[in-house]
């Protein structure tokens, strides 16, 4: 059983309203792998073949037809950095500053939130931008694309 389509829970078809729900609780790099074996959170198989480029968010359903169930996708938290820029300079630089060396970001209501892995911390601590660390679902603002200089 491989699946090839997402949908969104208002989205689905009636015929599969009836299915049994599972989840299937992913971090963010998990969630742009849409090609592969997969496995949900109730130990349902079944093999991804998603269009490239697709990203996996919170509340994508997932239809296993052979097993009549309907895998939602949950976002798992992740440690991250959370950066809140105070002006609107300060919101361009930071964020320019994480860009140009290209790490992913997220950009909140709350402020910029990057994840919190090799690296990201010395960038931080070496352009003088103060951050906390935390926990929160992230899903970059794009995905990561290729890029030579």
């Amino acid at each position: 059983m491989v699946i090839e389509q997402v949908h969104r829970e208002d989205a689905l078809p009636e015929t599969i309203r009836g299915y049994g729900r599972d989840t299937m609780t992913l971090g963010w790099e998990d969630r742009l792998r849409v090609r592969g074996r997969r496995r949900s959170d109730g130990g349902v198989a079944f093999g991804l073949s998603l269009p490239r480029g697709t990203i996996l968010r919170g509340g994508d359903c997932l239809v296993v037809d052979e097993a009549k169930t309907v895998v939602v996708v949950v976002e798992r938290s992740e440690p991250v950095f959370l950066i809140e820029p105070r002006t609107p300079q300060e919101w361009g630089l930071f964020a320019y500053h994480i860009g140009n060396r290209h790490q992913p970001l997220m950009i909140t209501e709350a402020g910029i939130v990057c994840p919190d892995v090799a690296g990201v911390e010395q960038l931080l601590d070496q352009q003088r931008i103060p951050f906390a660390r935390t926990t929160l679902a992230f899903t970059p603002a794009t995905a990561a694309a290729s890029h030579d200089h």
